[in-house]
């Protein structure tokens, strides 16, 4: 399958001999990767130090969240490409510079708006960073350590995101809300060295295609602005606003697929989807993030309305998913090293919809156990699906296609866990039959839960059958032997 991708790429120039060491490119990726994911996460925390100190209502600092992952999910495969174009070397060491003078600027902000400028600028430099560190493993990182490297990524992305509430409490408790942001700056400081030392350096000479698509930029960032605000607009509603929303993003993505048809450079080569490896891995990347997030939206409803655990109970419980996907990141990256792709995508897709189904069918009166094994379930399978979906996608590429699909499965996976909070948390709260969650009675929550994902085992198992399908057209299209 990768070689009808790698025809369509033209010949790469010589490489720098600039020497690299593969432990300190993976040792910058890796902070990079952790930075990321810690802004994300740690910021939630802070919202209600933030309502207060700020005196604003819960809606307004809720742009402090907002805005950061809005601002990524726009531009990721921009970013992506634009490496492909100007140098991905050079271009991460600018986003780790504005990501960490972000940071100076949300920590010092005098008001809310500027703190949400800043968090928006700190989205641009994660855009970068997030978008280039798998393009990096593919360049840097032998073809037989792969898997280990993108586990390794996501051991990292994992851990930023369990870590970030704990911490962010702390410094919080400790010092004050800054801290949460000026943190970044001493980590932010570690990574500029590293990825200077260590990350190899860009091709001598103009690439093939040195024009970068204006138009298509513009009309994909606006495309998947509207998009994302479609889906978290409305406060759990989908009124008149959304639906103008959601047909300015379809009406948008039509006229993105029009010029890039017609575009002599363009941002996404269409041709690329094509390939099925890679739209395969795309569709199964937003499916099984959107059931991930799920479980972040529904539970803590269900842990505290339906178990009546408090607050602190409750975070232990939700953390167990993200400390088993830091653990068996790295495990489960040998594993796709050792048995293939395409056959731990198929396990860990089963091992999902196992999960969910029986998170859907497992009566509420096993009570924590009853959510919190099925959860880890879940959660390790998805780092399997994860690790092995971008090893399988990444694999093989011609250099001036890396970027633009690192951006692209980046992209896959935040539009998921979008949709799967819009989508999903509109299920359930269908299923429970209201928005207000203050008055629901438990036996409402227990059963909206279970109707929720066994929607989302369903979905899951669709996934499934894209995997299927691919792999089997796979060992069809490769010689023999070469079957995997």
């Amino acid at each position: 399958m990768k070689p009808s991708i790698a025809a369509q790429g033209e010949a790469a120039p010589a490489q720098d001999d600039r020497p690299a060491s593969v432990s300190g490119v993976l040792a910058s990726l890796s902070l990079s990767m952790l930075l990321s994911s810690l802004t994300t996460s740690i910021a939630n925390i802070g919202l209600p130090a933030l309502a207060q100190a700020f005196d604003a209502s819960f809606q307004d600092v809720q742009w402090v969240v907002i805005a950061y992952l809005l601002t990524i999910s726009t531009l990721i495969v921009i970013a992506g490409r634009l490496g492909d174009v100007a140098g991905r070397r050079r271009l991460l060491l600018a986003g780790i510079v504005l990501f960490t003078a972000a940071s100076m600027l949300c920590g010092l902000a005098p008001t809310l708006w500027l703190l949400i400028a800043g968090r928006a600028a700190q989205g641009v430099g994660a855009a970068v960073m997030m978008a280039l560190t798998m393009t990096f493993v593919g360049e840097s990182v032998p073809k037989e350590r792969a898997g280990s490297a993108m586990g390794l990524l996501g051991t990292m992305s994992a851990v930023g995101t369990a870590l970030g509430p704990s911490l962010g409490g702390a410094l919080i408790a400790m010092f004050g809300w800054q801290l949460i942001f000026l943190i970044n700056l001493p980590l932010g400081m570690v990574a500029l060295f590293l990825a200077y030392r260590y990350l190899p350096a860009d091709r001598r000479g103009p690439t093939p295609a040195t024009r970068f698509d204006i138009t298509g930029t513009l009309l994909l960032a606006l495309t998947l602005a509207a998009y994302s605000l479609a889906m978290t607009s409305g406060r759990g509603s989908f009124g008149a606003l959304n639906g103008a929303l959601l047909a300015a993003a379809v009406v948008g993505l039509g006229l993105f697929v029009r010029v890039e048809a017609k575009a002599p450079s363009p941002l996404i080569r269409l041709a690329l989807f094509r390939d099925e490896t890679l739209s395969a891995g795309l569709a199964i990347s937003v499916i099984v993030s959107s059931v991930v997030m799920a479980t972040l939206v529904v539970g803590p409803f269900y842990l505290t309305r339906g178990l009546a655990l408090d607050a602190a109970a409750a975070g232990l419980v939700l953390s167990a998913g993200p400390v088993v996907v830091a653990l068996t990141g790295v495990p489960v990256g040998r594993m796709v090293d050792r048995y293939g792709a395409p056959r731990m995508i198929v396990i860990g897709l089963v091992g999902m919809a196992a999960g969910a189904f029986i998170l859907a069918t497992l009566p509420a009166a096993l009570g924590t156990l009853g959510y919190a094994i099925p959860l880890v379930v879940i959660t390790a399978s998805y780092a399997v699906v994860q690790t092995a979906n971008n090893t399988a996608v990444m694999a093989d590429l011609p250099p001036d296609r890396r970027g633009v699909v690192s951006g692209m499965l980046n992209l896959s996976r935040n539009l998921g866990l979008v949709t799967g909070a819009s989508v999903l948390g509109a299920v359930f709260a269908l299923a429970v039959g209201t928005i207000d969650m203050t008055t629901v009675r438990p036996e409402a929550v227990a059963a909206g839960m279970r109707i929720t994902f066994a929607v989302a085992g369903a979905s899951v198992l669709v996934a499934l059958g894209v995997a299927v399908g691919c792999r089997a057209m796979t060992t069809r299209r490769l010689p023999p032997g070469k079957a995997g």
